[in-house]
């Protein structure tokens, strides 16, 4: 995870970082991502990457949760969704994400990166209904953002299903 000195940093520079993070990991997938460009946009020592971050894939971590934490900010759990409540968290998530800084490194994590997605996922901490709906859920927006063309077919293929499952739940 990201290191207290990078957190320590005054926001300009947190920011000024970040937002070379996100140049490159939006640009390139992170087996092929360079510290390089980096330290470059940033204005950084090579040195003084490592005193933020590990590595890169630690870098890409911290750029991940901070997108995750800024797509999932308006999502409220607090009750019961329906298959119709869930489709429209969708709509708003998908329509959100193409006007984001982040739809990029989120297309591209999705088409590139799935396997770092896979394997730091918090849904192995989800109870067995909620980690089904989640599956479904984000299938569908990887399904969405690949092919935005079929999102109304993947979308209504997704709340058929979601109706489906819940009415047995």
């Amino acid at each position: 995870m990201v290191k207290s000195t990078f957190l320590n940093l005054p926001a300009e520079k947190q920011a000024r970082i970040t937002q070379a993070l996100l140049h490159e990991f939006s640009r390139v997938p992170l087996a092929t991502a360079q510290v390089a460009p980096i330290i470059k946009q940033a204005q950084i020592a090579r040195g003084a990457f490592y005193k933020y971050f590990t590595d890169l894939t630690d870098a890409y971590q911290y750029l991940y949760q901070l997108a995750l934490a800024d797509i999932h900010q308006d999502l409220n759990f607090s009750k019961a969704l329906t298959a119709k409540d869930y489709i429209l968290l969708i709509t708003n998530f998908l329509s959100g994400t193409k006007n984001s800084p982040y739809y990029d490194f989120i297309r591209l994590s999705v088409t590139q990166n799935d396997y770092f997605l896979r394997l730091h996922s918090p849904m192995k901490q989800l109870a067995s209904k909620d980690w089904a709906v989640a599956t479904l859920c984000h299938e569908a927006i990887f399904a969405c953002l690949l092919e935005p063309e079929h999102q109304e077919l993947y979308l209504a293929r997704l709340e058929e299903a979601l109706t489906t499952f819940l009415k047995g739940v």
